[in-house]
Order: structure tokens, then sequence, then C-alpha cells
């Protein structure tokens, strides 16, 4: 699956409600933008299978290259959600080698402590370079490009 298109929408849950079918789900979020509808369904990827309840601050990603409905508030089919600490902020990019974003937007600089897992929960023991990566951090340098050392990495296979 291609995760260049996914792009990320930060807001707090205001409600869950059920969707079209048993299996799918309505979310409501507060966004700095307003509200946003996301559809969760059985192939959203949940990290960590948290439950999701109002309140959370979350990430939610959606596929931009999908078709969408033009309706008010904007509807989008999640694709992958993430529950956030208060100043948690989080990327989801490719690495190059030198663990620098595809769009240079953040270099990465881990320590020896950085949970490193895979989308299932595994350990993952190799080096994360060269990968799409879902990067948790809470502070960046003013550098260009920003550098920060973040709380956890999930990688992408």
């Amino acid at each position: 699956m291609a995760y260049t298109d996914f792009v990320p929408v930060i807001g707090t849950i205001l409600n869950i409600s059920r969707g079209d079918d048993c299996c799918s789900q309505m979310a409501s979020l507060r966004t700095e933008a307003g509200i946003v509808n996301f559809v969760i369904t059985p192939q959203t990827q949940v990290i960590d299978n948290r439950q999701l309840r109002p309140g959370m601050r979350v990430a939610a990603f959606y596929d931009s290259s999908l078709p969408v409905p033009l309706i008010f508030p904007p509807q989008y089919r999640a694709q992958i959600i993430t529950t956030l600490d208060r100043n948690e902020q989080v990327m989801l990019n490719y690495f190059d080698r030198n663990l620098l974003a595809a769009d240079r937007s953040l270099q990465l600089n881990i320590s020896g402590s950085t949970p490193i897992r895979t989308l299932n929960g595994q350990s993952f023991n190799c080096s994360p370079a060269d990968r799409t990566l879902l990067v948790y951090y809470t502070a960046t340098t003013r550098s260009i490009p920003p550098q920060t050392a973040p709380s956890r990495i999930i990688v992408f296979c």
C-alpha cells in the first residue's frame, strides 16, 4: 500500500456512532478547522488496537487519492487512526537512509531507548532507515530541517 497520499487530521473525538452497517462506525472530530467526520471500517488500522472514545485526541489519516462525498461537514474513510497525548505530534512519511523525511520536513535522531515496533506491535530489530514510518514526537529544533528525538516509531513493512 502506498502511504504517500495519506493526509492526517488531528482533533478530539466528539462522538462515535454506528455506521451504515454493524461493522462500521462514524466518528466526529473537533479540529482547529471545524468538525470532520470519519468512517471507521474493519479495514481501518487502529494503532495499538485502542478502544476509541469521546474526548480522545487522535490523528486520523485518510487517502487523498480516493473520492469523497461533497458534503458538509467533510467525511472521509479513515485508513489509520492513532491516539495522541496532549502535546504529541505524529508524522507518516518515508524516511531515507539518513532518517530524513521524503519532503525534508523532519530529521530523526533516534536513541537506543526509542521504541521501534511494526504495525502489529512486534519489536523491529533492523534499521528503520529507507522505510515508511509513523513517528511520534513532542518537540523539534528550529533548524532546517527540524530535528526531533522521537518518543516512538511504528514501521510500515
